[in-house]
């Protein structure tokens, strides 16, 4: 793989990123959280979280429902229900409502 092939390798996958970003911003305020772990942003209506201890290893299961998942290699970003686990750090965020607009 040449210099070209490089160039053209991450021109490609900046504009996957500038349309996911695009994305993300539309589909936003159709969801109520905000859910980051170490591998994954997600934007869900329902997240149910549980933190079980494994023999002394703290892991958090989250149980996602109505969700969109930030992947640029995945055709469908948009899942009825999704189950995380995951040993890391998990940062759960409720968005705030949009303001009702009275003409």
């Amino acid at each position: 793989m040449g210099p070209d092939d490089l160039d053209d390798l991450e021109r490609y996958e900046a504009e996957i990123e500038l349309q996911l970003y695009k994305e993300y911003k539309d589909v936003c305020p159709m969801f109520s959280y905000v859910v980051e772990t170490e591998r994954r942003f997600y934007l869900a209506n329902s997240v149910e979280s549980k933190v079980l201890d494994d023999g002394g290893r703290t892991r958090v299961e989250l149980q996602l429902r109505d969700a969109w998942v930030w992947d640029m290699y995945r055709q469908s970003r948009f899942i009825p229900s999704v189950r995380v686990v995951t040993f890391k750090d998990v940062n759960i965020e409720e968005l705030p409502k949009p303001e009702l607009q009275v003409p």
